[in-house]
């Protein structure tokens, strides 16, 4: 039972942020302060969860395939490659580095 209270309480808050969103003023949404913000979000949000998903399990820190197969990407973002070979880069290093056991 104390799933669906919680599956009811999520339901319920997302309406609530939605409709919120719908209340705000146009003249709000506007200001540059605000227009920067939400184009700057997801990209942060976006990169705390990679770094949340890469370097840690549980409560600790590690340091693992994952983290090697993120140093590829970057590297391969750097070198301005095309998202799919950056995404093919990664799990190819994250990849090996496990099969030689890291």
């Amino acid at each position: 039972m104390n799933v669906w209270i919680a599956i009811g309480a999520t339901a319920i808050g997302c309406y609530a942020v939605k409709l919120t969103g719908l209340l705000v003023p146009a003249g709000v949404l506007e200001r540059p302060l605000v227009r920067r913000l939400a184009a700057l979000l997801p990209v942060a949000l976006l990169a705390a969860l990679t770094a949340q998903q890469t370097f840690a399990d549980g409560q600790t820190l590690v340091l693992d395939a994952r983290a090697a197969g993120l140093a590829a990407a970057a590297v391969a973002l750097i070198l301005r490659a095309p998202f799919l070979l950056v995404v093919a880069v990664a799990v190819a290093v994250t990849a090996g580095v496990r099969a030689v056991g890291g």
